[in-house]
């Protein structure tokens, strides 16, 4: 009888590439979509508020949350990598460890952050681009969430040790418990009990707590392939080694992210603080769209780590051609869907028609992006899941780095607003030809021998 292990070995080694894809990356995108509604629900609760400033402090703040999120993908990128890896090679002990030593290391993490945050909180909040009008409300949001990551950083480390063994819908049961707790929790903390922005955050922490408390349960009631273990509490130094190896590359991704957005921000409320408001919805919206290309991206990693531990390169190269395929023609369809309904969607959040308009402008810049940033990210992902951070963080450093906020800079300056949006499209459509160029060197290097089977982990 086959049990739900082989099941999931199943998927990752042997089943059908685009199904495989199809499988691992779907409940995903699902859980993702419900995730960022955390965000789209704070804004949208705040915006009923009529405050336009209120909901500009929620725009601002969220830098906050990607930092958080992206030091939680420190420990949940690293480890998951590495747990798939030793799945696929047979070494289940190697990879329970890796598991138990990832909690310790997010609790341990979650404390730095939450500290060196409150420490700094008023030039935090200066830096994120926050003026008179939005100063108080911004500061009132990020102290919540800083007091909240252990379990915002939890929640997001645990979906990707889930993920790691193909534990998908357990993950998304997590992210499905916190957002519905979010939505009843934001209009009782913003009205009934009249926090307003404050209620907000407050909502959603508590919620990531709520996903965190849920996801644990399945490791608690022996779910999963893999469980932690008191005795295993301490990595090792090979443990250590391999997930800030490939955790620090993954993460400099959304840390850069969080960068070239707080840049962002900064240009934007030179032109009004309405401004920053209308760009916050417009990404936020476009973030749906995001999550769809990390979804996919996600999903295929733990597929490629085991199959990179296996040694079966033949089973890799058709799962990054049925991802990259995949990807690319869903995000044409959502970028289509934006093109038709971008006033609408952005008057979901504001009936303030200055806010609308300027939204609805951005939305149609940036949702250029979409047919270019998926393969992007499953290039990226691919390398981290065969641990590979070197190149990965190649395609991080010179995406954010030496083309977007450069070009931000100049676009802005030469063209003003228009041209400050089409700074991301550039970029992703220059980066998607480097990242072809770099895997596909890569696969043609690992698989040229004659017995690559040998030759693919060097």
């Amino acid at each position: 009888m086959e049990t739900k292990e082989d099941k999931r070995i199943y998927t990752l080694r042997d089943e059908a590439p685009v199904r495989a894809v199809v499988k691992m990356s779907v409940p995903l995108i699902i859980g993702m979509f419900i995730m960022v509604l955390y965000n789209l629900v704070d804004t949208y609760f705040i915006g009923l508020t009529g405050d336009d400033y209120q909901l500009a402090a929620v725009n601002l703040a969220y830098p906050v949350m990607m930092v958080t999120v992206a030091i939680s993908n420190i420990i949940g990128t690293g480890a998951s990598s590495f747990i798939a890896r030793c799945l696929g090679a047979g070494e289940h002990d190697k990879a329970a460890h890796t598991l138990t030593a990832a909690f310790t290391l997010t609790l341990i993490n979650s404390v730095l952050v939450m500290r060196i945050g409150l420490w700094f909180l008023p030039q935090l909040v200066q830096l994120l681009g926050a003026k008179d009008n939005t100063f108080d409300f911004t500061q009132q949001y990020v102290q919540i969430i800083l007091y909240g990551s252990f379990f915002t950083m939890g929640s997001y480390t645990t979906g990707a040790l889930l993920r790691s063994e193909g534990s998908v819908r357990y993950s998304m049961t997590g992210m499905i418990v916190g957002t519905i707790l979010n939505i009843l929790l934001d209009p009782l903390f913003i009205f009934t009990l009249h926090m307003q922005v404050r209620g907000a955050a407050l909502a959603t922490v508590l919620s990531n707590g709520a996903g965190f408390g849920v996801s644990l349960l399945y490791y608690a009631r022996r779910k999963t392939i893999l469980r932690p273990s008191v005795r295993m509490v301490l990595p090792t130094a090979e443990i250590l080694c391999e997930i800030y190896w490939v955790g620090i590359p993954a993460s400099l991704e959304t840390l850069l992210t969080s960068t070239a957005y707080t840049v962002n921000n900064n240009l934007a409320v030179s032109y009004s603080e309405l401004t920053v408001t209308a760009m916050g919805i417009a990404q936020k919206v476009l973030s749906l769209g995001n999550y769809v290309y990390q979804g996919f991206a996600s999903g295929t990693q733990p597929i490629m780590g085991y199959n990179y531990g296996a040694r079966n390169a033949e089973r890799m190269r058709s799962i990054l051609k049925a991802g990259v395929q995949t990807v690319t023609g869903t995000e044409l369809v959502l970028m289509l869907l934006y093109g038709m309904l971008a006033p609408q969607l952005i008057g979901i959040f504001t009936d303030t028609q200055e806010v609308i308009g300027i939204g609805a402008h951005a939305l149609r810049h940036l949702m250029c992006i979409l047919p270019f940033v998926g393969t992007v990210s499953m290039c990226r992902m691919s390398f981290q899941a065969m641990g590979k951070p070197q190149y990965a963080f190649g395609i991080t450093l010179v995406r954010q780095l030496i083309l977007y906020i450069p070009l931000l800079l100049l676009l802005n300056r030469c063209f003003g607003f228009s041209g400050m949006l089409w700074a991301q499209p550039i970029t992703e459509a220059v980066m998607m030809t480097v990242s072809l160029l770099l895997l596909t060197g890569f696969i043609r290097r690992i698989t040229g021998s004659t017995n690559e089977k040998e030759q693919i982990i060097p």
